[in-house]
């Protein structure tokens, strides 16, 4: 399985997600992008980062970068989640789980809980790889990690 570092060019990727949308990485070029990996829809510490995420809009769209959720759940799961709990932040189906495996975040059949920063060249910037997905990266830990790339 391939590991994606802070320095490495992010993989590229085109997946569908919330909103009828097919989101890629190309469509970010020139700006900072946060990729959310995370284990599934509706699941207890998921449900809480999310919700953070939404109870922390105003932070979170004042950070300078865009926010991407991306988990193998389908885009049918994706909306429902979204639509239920209100969320701010959109939702990519990664059904396949190629992308996840692209970025190293693949254990065994699960998705890990993981947060890459990549800049607007499409460099990572910032990686952080949970082990067991029990915590997640607060709207504070996302705007630290965008602000050290500097303006």
């Amino acid at each position: 399985m391939a590991k994606v570092n802070v320095g490495d060019a992010a993989p590229d990727f085109e997946l569908p997600g919330t909103g009828g949308r097919t989101y890629g990485l190309a469509d970010y070029r020139g700006r900072k992008l946060v990729l959310a990996f995370y284990p599934g829809d509706f699941t207890a510490v998921c449900t809480k980062q999310f919700c953070s995420y939404r109870d922390n809009a105003e932070q979170l769209d004042g950070i300078g970068a865009e926010v991407l959720g991306i988990s193998p759940q389908s885009v049918d799961s994706h909306e429902r989640f979204s639509e239920e709990k209100r969320l701010n932040v959109p939702l990519l189906a990664d059904e396949d789980k190629s992308v996840a495996r692209a970025y190293g975040v693949l254990a065994g059949p699960m998705v890990r809980r993981a947060i890459f920063v990549i800049d607007e060249e499409g460099i990572v910037r910032h990686r952080k790889v949970t082990l067991a997905g029990f915590t997640f990266e607060s709207v504070d830990d996302l705007e630290r990690a965008v602000a050290a790339l500097g303006a």
